[in-house]
């Protein structure tokens, strides 16, 4: 009877494990207007910058929030490095609390070795240690975000903290949206973002 309860026990450990963590890194669910967007975190190498983020996913911050920018080729300076990108956040729909968020100590490329490659999730800021809600998703490979590069005075990069790993095709449906002056027109609705 001994020998029965502890491998029933034994079973249902090893099952409530491993349906609870489905994946090694989190994954959270991005659900817009246009679909859904799933993306893989990496708290191993930034992990500032993954809590921060989770945290504002879990407290529901994102609801009702929207992809307000776009980066493309024909919306920068021609003098500039071109980059393109679609940036999302509460900064339009609750400016109020957006105010309100404190700074995520900035995790750089060169310190997290995460790139700003084709689908990589990563934050906006002004200066170091600013950023915090607002984020964007790079359409291509954008070098010029990364600790070093030319598309940030102070060449300290952007803290990229994920990528993409199902629904690419939406970023682009999303990045090829009407804009004016780098902003959409309309802003495309974040229902949510979600936990996995």
């Amino acid at each position: 009877m001994k020998k029965l309860f502890f491998i029933l026990t034994t079973i249902l450990l090893v099952y409530g494990c491993t349906s609870h963590h489905k994946y090694t890194n989190p994954h959270v669910l991005i659900t817009t207007k246009l679909g859904d967007i799933e993306v893989e975190l990496y708290p191993k190498q930034a992990p500032k910058t993954v809590a921060a983020f989770l945290s504002y996913v879990d407290s529901g911050l994102y609801s009702s929030s929207n992809f307000y920018r776009v980066l493309n080729r024909d919306n920068q300076p021609s003098n500039a490095s071109k980059v393109e990108l679609i940036q999302g956040g509460i900064w339009q729909t609750n400016p109020a609390k957006y105010a309100t968020l404190k700074g995520i100590p900035h995790e750089s490329t060169k310190k997290t070795g995460i790139l700003h490659k084709n689908g990589t999730i990563s934050l906006a800021r002004e200066e170091p240690g600013t950023a915090t809600s607002e984020f964007f998703i790079c359409i291509g490979d954008q070098p010029g975000y990364d600790s070093g590069g030319v598309n940030n005075p102070d060449k300290l990069g952007y803290a990229a903290f994920g990528r993409v790993v199902k629904g690419m095709d939406i970023v682009l449906q999303i990045y090829n949206r009407n804009e004016n002056n780098q902003y959409f027109d309309p802003p495309i609705p974040i229902y949510s973002i979600k936990h996995l």
